[in-house]
């Protein structure tokens, strides 16, 4: 048995009945890979914003950035491909589409993603007055709405789960 294999066995032990009653199988797997990822990205969020860009904004010569969109931007790269990892492996596994459709579909994805985080943490930190970690949370439950429904029927099209 490999990880992907077994990463898959364990996410399924959890699939008991309250949960088979309300979800499919494959929105299951979405709703537990997803949530570590976004849990991963939290932490390193926060980590990043409290213990590692020391900054209220850094001057990048044409643009400043503020820490709370450094970090970010920083944490980015990490759930990019910790996400798209777990999401055609484990979620949307047996999708018929090539691999790199797959990567540019969930960069497409992701970038709406992007501008939904970006747009509200502008919101919620600068208009709002809101603490950065915390807007972060809230705007990262908005975007798995839209990352679920874009994924099952756009990037992952077809997965046989």
């Amino acid at each position: 048995m490999n990880f992907r294999q077994a990463l898959t066995w364990a996410v399924d032990l959890l699939y008991i009945k309250p949960f088979r009653r309300i979800m499919p199988l494959q929105t299951f797997r979405y709703a537990v890979c997803g949530g570590a990822n976004l849990v991963l990205s939290w932490i390193v969020y926060a980590l990043l914003y409290n213990y590692v860009l020391r900054f209220d904004y850094l001057d990048l010569g044409v643009v400043y950035i503020s820490r709370h969109i450094a970090a970010f931007v920083v944490s980015f790269p990490v759930t990019f491909f910790t996400g798209y990892w777990l999401q055609s492996r484990i979620s949307f596994s047996g999708a018929p589409l090539k691999e790199r459709t797959q990567v540019v579909r969930y960069a497409v994805c992701v970038a709406g993603s992007i501008l939904l985080n970006y747009g509200g943490l502008k919101l919620l930190v600068e208009v709002c007055g809101m603490f950065a970690p915390l807007a972060q949370i809230v705007t990262s439950l908005v975007t798995v709405v839209y990352s679920y429904i874009v994924q099952k029927h756009w990037t992952f099209r077809g997965s046989i789960h």
